[in-house]
């Protein structure tokens, strides 16, 4: 089904003034599939529009949201990248997801993708009712770069007073731009190597100082208290999995509420859509996100359903 004129509010029935909630653009595709409706449209964002990708289980309910986003090493990698997690996650949190396509350096380095992800939080807010989403049950999830911006996001809500983030699942974060806890990328047979990460690195942080700054290098943060509670999820054959780890301890040491679980025999490129670590997200956030004797209703596919996915 393809819908090449319609926008965000007249998807959703609502008869407003799209011009209060998405840039006014030519067109807007629309796909479907048995479970989910997946709508694409651009935002408006500090630096331009953002391309965002909506991911809604069929019905009217009204459904907590999780932003994703998509891995790329922060220089790299589009919304096409994080489709599998992102459909994964709405199916089986019974959530809507939405997939954001941040700035990507080096011709939009930092601070301009975690304000792109800051932008799409708001736009989330503020269009709840269009979207039919609960805005008082929002969480964040990404991949690769994308768990860097996730986490991140936290502490910018945070420090900004926006309205809580209740969870956040980070699937293989680059967390330190330092590069000081990267593990061993020859012992640990990982296919993400240091000489990688420091590309991708000078290419986002293009000046030093830039890479203590704690929207940037978490680890680096002295208040990490107060954040959201976390589900990190490590590959065993990946440079980044010291690094996460670590975060995880420095979370727990502030009181922040921590599931961490690496995953034996997976590489870093594998994590995002390796279907143990989706399972384990999934049921993380839907747990996270649950009103009360929501976590028994049929609205979740069971696990030979999932095992399909």
């Amino acid at each position: 089904m393809m819908d090449e004129t319609a926008t965000i509010p007249d998807i959703y029935g609502n008869s407003g003034n799209p011009g209060n909630t998405v840039k006014k653009r030519k067109k807007t595709t629309k796909t479907a599939e048995p479970s989910l409706q997946i709508d694409n449209f651009l935002i408006p964002g500090p630096l331009g529009v953002i391309p965002v990708r909506l991911y809604r289980p069929q019905g009217n309910a009204v459904l907590p949201v999780v932003l994703y986003f998509h891995g790329g090493g922060f220089i790299s990698g589009s919304l096409n990248d994080a489709d599998v997690p992102a459909r994964f996650i709405a199916r089986n949190s019974n959530v809507i997801v939405l997939s954001v396509g941040y700035s990507l350096a080096p011709a939009k380095p930092f601070p301009a993708a975690p304000e792109d992800a800051y932008t799409a939080m708001l736009w989330a807010i503020k269009n709840a009712a269009s979207i039919k989403a609960d805005a008082s049950r929002l969480a964040v999830a990404g991949d690769d770069a994308g768990g860097n911006l996730a986490t991140c996001l936290t502490l910018i809500a945070r420090d900004r007073n926006a309205p809580p983030i209740l969870a956040q699942a980070l699937i293989g974060p680059m967390l330190d731009p330092s590069m000081t806890r990267l593990g061993d990328a020859k012992k640990l047979e990982s296919d993400l190597t240091p000489q990688e990460c420091a590309h991708c690195y000078g290419q986002y942080l293009p000046r030093s100082l830039q890479r203590l700054h704690p929207y940037a290098a978490p680890l680096e943060s002295s208040r990490l208290g107060g954040l959201s509670p976390a589900f990190i999820a490590t590959a065993e054959h990946d440079v980044l999995h010291v690094e996460a780890e670590k975060y995880a301890a420095a979370l727990i040491t502030v009181g922040v509420p921590v599931q961490v679980a690496r995953f034996a025999g997976i590489k870093h490129a594998s994590l995002p859509e390796h279907q143990p670590v989706l399972v384990e997200v999934a049921d993380f956030l839907r747990r996270r996100l649950a009103i009360t004797n929501d976590l028994n209703t049929s609205a979740f596919v069971s696990l030979e359903e999932k095992q399909n996915v």
